[in-house]
């Protein structure tokens, strides 16, 4: 059960991060950003 509700929040996840840029460059872009952003934290 705790694993399908972990499956369950990583799809809707990853679904409102599609939902979110347009275009696969959208995307690559958003990971991209994304990483930087960890980089700075670290």
């Amino acid at each position: 059960m705790f694993k399908r509700c972990i499956a369950l929040l990583l799809l809707a996840g990853a679904l409102l991060s599609l939902a979110g840029c347009n275009t696969v460059a959208g995307f690559g872009q958003d990971i991209s950003d994304s990483a930087r952003t960890v980089q700075h934290a670290l």
